[in-house]
């Protein structure tokens, strides 16, 4: 281990540190995957966007949703949201970012072969163009969520002549309209942007090029912060901010998180969702009772985080108190599996992303079903090469979590309703895909609440997904580094950031 966090420092400190060529170097806790908004779904991949891609829309630390390519936008009725555009924006070829572009862009998320988008942006009938600076978009009924869904990579509006051109190669170079542009990537080693200076509001970048650097070994990654050869890690673990604290060089900002860490099954996707588990809800149901998610987090993460068993924050006005995380209980566990007839031990195999702390994670939950007759079988895999066999089908079980979204449809529609192209387990319950689809329908919060209520009871039965607990932000920094503005999706946005002279 030793030689091997040198090696990584070694190699790291031949790059220039923050200070000596305004390079801004951050580190991930994964590779991402592709960099192409509408394919791409991994969390340390929307880092990277936030410097490469720019939004109709974003949030603030008040999850307010604000301002980007569209300056304004009106409901002119209930199906019809007018977006006016930023004028003058230019994306990295000097294509002009115009009402064409964003239809362009929304229409690929709709139909593009592959798309994550889709179902995000599903309510969308289709887009016109009024006037350059202007687009109208036509719904097929009401969507609550859809401007929240607007300030992530829904909203990220792509060139279309260099789009078109690139075909299925555009996310080897991508090109948007962010503050940075796409220099190079090399694969589980780095991502390297240079300064756009042609970005509409260059006045708030202080940088001439940003690094990503996935680090999957947290070890690494807290010796590279350390050492000053990383300016900023996007997630310390809980059990390594007493070292970043006790450094005079660094310092530690935390905030509320969004999203969740759980356990999704494959129910319905291939071959592998022939398995026991996948196809008996009582053994999952048995599972979730072997579980003692406080036990996990004390381990795991020093206690840092919260047990939930939904995917709604509990910050959030949509959160179902009355649905709270169960404590363990081994006698109800042994007897939901005698129930379901199933002899033991039950084999479970268990695809787990290859960083320390899940990989811990894993071994505790491994550790505590056992005691109710399950033998779980750890498969490690790179984050990335993950996100496919998921998608493929190629798991039981999966250990993967979610970064979140302001509006509770960004946690639970894309995962669970049927129709979703992010829905690994192929779940399909008709009554969670009404309640969902309702859910996106009104503007009411109180009648929103009670559809995400009745969805989130079925999904208590039926366990598609085991929702272990929340996390927190856990933002590790120079203590040179100026302007950084915690906002609880996570996300790295580089405008004002500095490097203090």
């Amino acid at each position: 281990m030793i030689r091997r966090l040198m090696l990584a420092i070694c190699l790291l400190g031949i790059l220039p540190a923050l200070g000596q060529a305004q390079t801004l170097r951050i580190a991930l806790r994964e590779d991402p995957d592709q960099l192409d908004p509408t394919l791409a779904r991994s969390y340390v991949g929307r880092i990277v966007f936030a410097g490469l891609c720019d939004k109709l829309f974003d949030i603030n630390e008040k999850l307010e949703i604000v301002p980007r390519l569209a300056t304004s936008h009106e409901w002119a009725d209930p199906v019809t949201l007018i977006l006016r555009l930023r004028q003058g924006v230019t994306f990295h070829n000097g294509e002009p970012l115009d009402a064409a572009a964003v239809k362009f862009t929304l229409e690929r998320h709709l139909t593009m072969s592959g798309s994550f988008r889709r179902s995000e942006i599903a309510s969308i009938d289709h887009v016109e163009i009024v006037d350059p600076a202007t687009v109208k978009v036509v719904l097929k009924s009401p969507s609550a969520p859809l401007l929240s869904q607007l300030t992530d990579r829904s909203g990220m509006i792509l060139p279309p002549k260099a789009t078109e051109a690139a075909g299925k190669d555009f996310s080897r170079a991508p090109i948007c309209s962010g503050p940075f542009k796409f220099n190079e990537r090399v694969a589980q080693d780095r991502i390297v942007l240079d300064r756009y200076p042609g970005y509409w509001d260059a006045a708030s970048i202080h940088f001439d090029k940003v690094v990503y650097q996935p680090m999957p070994d947290s070890a690494v990654l807290l010796a590279n912060l350390r050492s000053g050869t990383v300016d900023l890690a996007e997630r310390v673990l809980p059990t390594d901010i007493a070292q970043v604290k006790a450094d005079a060089k660094l310092r530690i900002v935390t905030s509320p998180g969004l999203g969740y860490e759980g356990i999704t099954f494959n129910s319905g996707n291939g071959e592998r969702a022939k398995a026991p588990i996948g196809q008996n809800k009582l053994l999952r149901q048995a599972f979730d009772a072997a579980l003692d998610r406080q036990a996990l987090i004390d381990v795991v993460f020093n206690g840092m985080y919260t047990p939930t068993a939904q995917a709604v924050s509990a910050a959030s006005p949509f959160y179902i108190a009355a649905i709270p995380p169960p404590p363990r209980d081994l006698a109800k566990a042994k007897a939901l599996i005698k129930e379901s007839g199933i002899p033991t031990p039950i084999v479970v195999q268990m695809n787990v992303p290859n960083t320390p702390d899940r990989a811990q994670l894993a071994e505790v939950i491994q550790s505590m079903v056992k005691e109710a007759g399950f033998d779980v079988k750890i498969n490690l895999i790179e984050f990335a090469a993950s996100l496919q066999a998921a998608t493929r089908g190629e798991f039981e079980s999966y250990l993967i979590g979610w970064s979140g979204r302001a509006d509770p449809d960004g946690n639970l529609f894309s995962f669970l309703h049927s129709s979703s192209g992010q829905n690994d387990g192929k779940y399909a319950n008709p009554v969670v895909d009404q309640a969902l689809s309702a859910g996106r329908q009104s503007v009411d919060l109180a009648v929103r609440r009670g559809h995400y209520e009745t969805a989130l009871r079925q999904i208590r039965q039926d366990l598609p997904v085991i929702y272990l607990f929340a996390p927190v932000n856990v933002v590790g920094l120079s203590a040179k580094l100026t302007g950084f503005r915690p906002v609880p999706d996570g996300m790295i946005r580089l405008q004002g950031m500095a490097a203090a002279k």
